[in-house]
């Protein structure tokens, strides 16, 4: 029951969708598909640039989270399991970065981004300022604390491991289930991202969240259309769910045995 309550929005996304402007208003309200998904998908890919947002979004989306797993695992080993002076007084430095809005940096995040790197209506200007994130340092180092017994670390100094070495062939294979997480959330935190890109980017050049806002943007709104790139925008992230489930569901699991 808890499953056809929360898939019923993307349901009834599929069915507006597929059917003309008047389906939105009409009561009872329509519960089957129509016939016209197909085309309306297409007006959506012609009228609202969606192509070009589909690859911006892959390319932004796909990009900060390798940043962020790669970044965040080695930022998050070295917090839990290396001793350095400072490290303490320096992670919470991470943390107490995390109760700034992200709102309070706008304005100079853009006069930096555009006039100082010159770049406005550029990707760079999206992908840049997240490919490290605090929370995501924060997340690993909660995870590799538990997950990886300092006694492991300890003998492989023994057999002569660099740090390097630990963290590749010891840290890494660890921290896949919690990197399975985190790059989970880091996706679709940024595939949904709306505020920052819509002030740097224009129509030509959109992510597929602004693409939608800008479908929703006129004097009249064409919903099926706006509910066809929502469905447009919805499905690539059901793959990366996919793909990524049974790592998820490991790592929740490996955490439920700890308990």
């Amino acid at each position: 029951m808890i499953v056809i309550f929360s898939a019923f929005p993307l349901y009834w996304s599929v069915v507006v969708s597929s059917r003309d402007q008047s389906a939105i208003g009409r009561y009872p309200p329509p519960l089957v598909p129509g016939g016209n998904l197909w085309d309306n998908l297409a007006a959506a890919f012609e009228q609202g640039n969606f192509g070009t947002a589909l690859v911006n979004s892959v390319i932004v989306a796909g990009t900060i989270t390798v940043s962020v797993v790669l970044t965040s695992t080695m930022a998050g080993f070295a917090f839990a399991k290396l001793g350095f002076r400072g490290r303490n007084a320096l992670f919470g430095m991470v943390v107490a970065t995390m109760l700034v809005p992200t709102q309070l940096a706008i304005i100079p995040l853009y006069i930096m981004v555009t006039q100082w790197f010159g770049w406005a209506n550029d990707l760079r200007g999206v992908i840049v300022p997240a490919l490290v994130v605090a929370f995501g340092v924060f997340f690993m180092r909660q995870y590799l604390s538990s997950a990886i017994p300092t006694e492991l670390i300890e003998s492989g100094r023994v057999d002569g491991a660099t740090t390097w070495r630990i963290y590749w062939n010891i840290v890494l294979p660890a921290a896949r289930p919690g990197a399975a997480v985190l790059g989970l959330l880091t996706f679709i935190t940024y595939w949904n991202d709306l505020f920052w890109p819509l002030i740097l980017l224009n129509t030509q050049n959109p992510t597929v969240q602004v693409a939608i806002a800008n479908t929703a943007g006129g004097i009249e709104v064409d919903y099926s259309l706006v509910l066809a790139g929502t469905v447009i925008a919805t499905f690539p992230m059901l793959i990366v769910f996919l793909l990524l489930g049974r790592q998820i569901i490991g790592g929740i699991m490996q955490g439920a045995v700890k308990g």
